[in-house]
Order: structure tokens, then C-alpha cells, then sequence
């Protein structure tokens, strides 16, 4: 895949998979759900370990080079998207077939292969768009699906079509059983986010604040002229289009905490609980874009933002600073050149 296709095709705002994506996983012994605790994956992740008490990064030096870029996107002001479509699907849903577009995953071996048949609840709907149909060629029109029956994450970029077949820019499938390396679905991979995280893993719901405990690192994005370019540093595998050339501009991939000595005793308890997650496993560097935060559409869920006290600027109080990085490795020369592991 070239560099500007995959850049394009990652950036705008698995050890192999054991099966195809287009074939159905075996259900003669079907797993139990998770245990409480462990979020949508079994068992540890890259994303859900406890880096509270890790001690911080040498690297403090990005803390200060974001916030002289200009700090996070929208105006230096964290703010919150709710535009992201979480959705769950189980062995009665209904599935459709996704096929790609001409220039599916850019040619590259990054995705997973199509034709594929994919779970899809009533009512699914793209990012930003009120229903399955989506101006692809302007915006990510990502499409979340986890089948907790099947133990699958489905991620769609650039999805669009109907309930009777959807057309993809890309379409990777995680394994929600397997314990995954920081080398994810293979160096310089990209999935349906520009890092090669997936996506849902690290996306909030309103019914995780409401439950009261989030058990996963959250992402994050910052516009690409203030991440910096040619690198990334684990756990991402991927960087889509960075281009601050100051060395010390954050990294794809960057894991930054939010630290412990910053007053956080202004916020409600439902607000606490995204405090307490950015101080207990952090947040990743994970795409390029305006809005610093992206939590689920609550329309796929039981509980509401709105009536959590959650909003667009409910975090707006929070600036650059008041974070710090947690040291994840040497940074990884950009090439592109993905090896599915």
C-alpha cells in the first residue's frame, strides 16, 4: 500500500485471525463472556493494564512541544465526540455481506479479505450518519460491530449501503480471546484506526459510567501538523499522516496519563469515572483530528450522557499539562510495509 493511499485510508478527522472473516467461528464449545473487569477482550491487553503506579517517562519533553504546537485540536480545548457507533450483536443476528471498494485497504494485506459476512443489529447505523449510509469519500464512516457470541470484533472504515450489503474502505476482524502483543496485528499494520488499535477497545460507553468503572485506557487523537512524523512507538503498529517535523511532537501511539496531582474535585462521580480511567490506564495516540476524546454513540447502549452529566466540554478543564507520558517503548521508524503476524 502506498504511503499517501494508507494515509488516506487510516486518517482523516492478528498471530493470524482463527478464521476467515468470511466464514462462521465454530461454536461446538462456545466461550463464556469475559470476566467483569477485563472490558470487550479476555483476559490483559496492551489497553487495559494498570499503569497508575508506572513511573513516568523520560520522554517529558512532549508534554511541553504539544502544548507550545498549540495543545489538544478544537482551539487547545478537550473536548468530547459522541459520534462513535459501539454496536453489539450475538448468534441470532441477522448478517450481511461487506464487500470492498476498488481501492479496498489500498491493495495492502493490512485488512481482512472480502467478500465477508459480517453481523449487523437492527437499527445499525455509521458514524455520522443516521443510518448505514455515509458520504465515505469525505468522512471515516466507521461501523463498530462485537459479536459476544461469536468472540469477534468487526471495524468498518468507510463503510456504506443498506442492511442488505455494506461496501468498505476496510474491514479488520479481531479475535476478542486473544491476548495481544503490542505488536497487534503485525509491525507497520494499520486497522479501521490510523495506529492499529481497535477501536472499540478504548472507546467509553455510557453504560460503562454508568456501571461505574471503565477498565480500559481511552484514545485519543491531535491534529497530524502536531504528532510527529516518520515514527510510532508500541503499542500502535501504524502512524496515518504525521507531520510536525520537532523531535520531540508526539508519536503515534503515545501513552499519556492523566496525573494525580491535578484537582479533580470539581467533577460529579459519573465524571469521576473517566478521571479515574485516564489515571489508571491512560490514553493513546491513536489518529489524527479536531476532537481530542471519542466515547460511543449512546444511542447503542441502555444508559444516556446526558442524564450521566457528560457532555462535549465536560473535560475542557483538563489542558496538556495536566498530563504525562508513560514510557512504551522505542519509537519504530514509519514505513508502511505491514507484516500480518
Amino acid at each position: 500500500m502506498s504511503r499517501a493511499l494508507r494515509a488516506a485510508l487510516t486518517c482523516t478527522v492478528a498471530a493470524a485471525l482463527l478464521v476467515s472473516c468470511g466464514s462462521t467461528p465454530p461454536r461446538a464449545e462456545r466461550p463464556a463472556a469475559p470476566e467483569e473487569g477485563t472490558g470487550l477482550f479476555r483476559g490483559p491487553q496492551p489497553w487495559t493494564a494498570d499503569v497508575s503506579s508506572a513511573p513516568a517517562s523520560e520522554r517529558s519533553a512532549v508534554i511541553a512541544a504539544l502544548a507550545n504546537a498549540g495543545g489538544w485540536g478544537n482551539g487547545g480545548v478537550m473536548q468530547i465526540d459522541f459520534g462513535m457507533p459501539v454496536l453489539t450483536a450475538d448468534a441470532g443476528t441477522p448478517r450481511t455481506t461487506v464487500t470492498g471498494t476498488p481501492d479496498y485497504c489500498g491493495g495492502g494485506p493490512d485488512c481482512d479479505p472480502v467478500p465477508a459476512e459480517v453481523p449487523l443489529p437492527d437499527g445499525a447505523h455509521a458514524e455520522g450518519s443516521p443510518d448505514l449510509t455515509c458520504d465515505a469519500a469525505n468522512e471515516d464512516c466507521h461501523l463498530l460491530v462485537a459479536d459476544r457470541d461469536g468472540r469477534r470484533l468487526y471495524e468498518i472504515y468507510q463503510g456504506t449501503g443498506s442492511p442488505d450489503g455494506i461496501t468498505a474502505g476496510a474491514l479488520v476482524v479481531w479475535d476478542l480471546d486473544r491476548t495481544w502483543t503490542d505488536e497487534l496485528r503485525g509491525p507497520q499494520c494499520t486497522s479501521a484506526d490510523a495506529a492499529g488499535f481497535p477501536i472499540a477497545a478504548m472507546t467509553p460507553t455510557a453504560d460503562e459510567v454508568a456501571a461505574g468503572r471503565i477498565d480500559h485506557a481511552l484514545r485519543f487523537v491531535l491534529p497530524n501538523d502536531r504528532i510527529r512524523a516518520g515514527v510510532y512507538v508500541p503499542p500502535a503498529t501504524h502512524a496515518g499522516g504525521p507531520e510536525s517535523t520537532d523531535p520531540d511532537a508526539p508519536p503515534y501511539g503515545v501513552h499519556l496519563r492523566l496525573r494525580s496531582d491535578v484537582d479533580l474535585s470539581g467533577y460529579t462521580p459519573a465524571q469521576r469515572v473517566v478521571t479515574t480511567a485516564l489515571q489508571t490506564h491512560g490514553m493513546y495516540l491513536a489518529d489524527g483530528g479536531e476532537i481530542a476524546l471519542t466515547f460511543a454513540d449512546d444511542r447503542t447502549g441502555t444508559a444516556r450522557w446526558a442524564d450521566l452529566g457528560i457532555e462535549a466540554q465536560t473535560f475542557a478543564g483538563l489542558p496538556v499539562d495536566a498530563f504525562e507520558v508513560i514510557d512504551h517503548g522505542a519509537e519504530v521508524p514509519l514505513t508502511y510495509a505491514c507484516a500480518r503476524n
